[in-house]
């Protein structure tokens, strides 16, 4: 079984995202799930270096107010590995109001860290839910990025 980075990271949150426990699993313990799940080693420590890498992300990004109104250029490691479906959704996900600059910032942070060679909108939209999920205060946001993963599964966006 060929599993990546991110195969690993949507198994955990779907698995711990309606989970009703308060305590978070720790390392070893979710090491062991995973590789009860058939996930490799290798797939797994990235994860889970993935996972360290949102936490320790997480209110990192600090915009000045011009920053705030401005365009984003992206560059050129960048632009080979989001194309311009990736950019475009990212700032329409922005222009409608589910992610703030420093939330983009932090997106295409983690994308990035997922060391893939292909980045498709399904992948963004599941990073966008983990991005979202990890930070106090988001909820509404979550929700209607989930509202606009589970419409779009349906057929029903256009």
């Amino acid at each position: 079984m060929k599993e990546n980075v991110l195969d690993v990271l949507m198994y955990l949150f779907e698995t711990y995202v309606d989970a009703d426990a308060k305590a978070e699993a720790d390392q070893s313990e979710l090491r062991g799930e995973l590789v009860r799940a058939g996930f490799g080693g290798v797939e797994i420590d990235r994860a889970l270096d993935w996972l360290d890498g949102l936490a320790e992300s997480n209110g990192g990004h600090v915009l000045n107010s011009q920053t705030e109104q401005g365009t984003r250029v992206y560059n050129d490691i960048e632009l080979a590995r989001l194309d311009t479906g990736c950019r475009g959704f990212i700032a329409y996900l922005e222009q409608i109001g589910i992610l703030s600059p420093p939330q983009r910032e932090l997106l295409v942070d983690r994308l990035l860290a997922l060391d893939t060679a292909d980045i498709d909108v399904e992948q963004i939209q599941w990073v966008v839910l983990m991005v979202l999920f990890s930070q106090p205060g988001q909820e509404s946001a979550y929700a209607r990025m989930e509202d606009l993963v589970f419409e779009e599964e349906n057929g029903s966006l256009h």
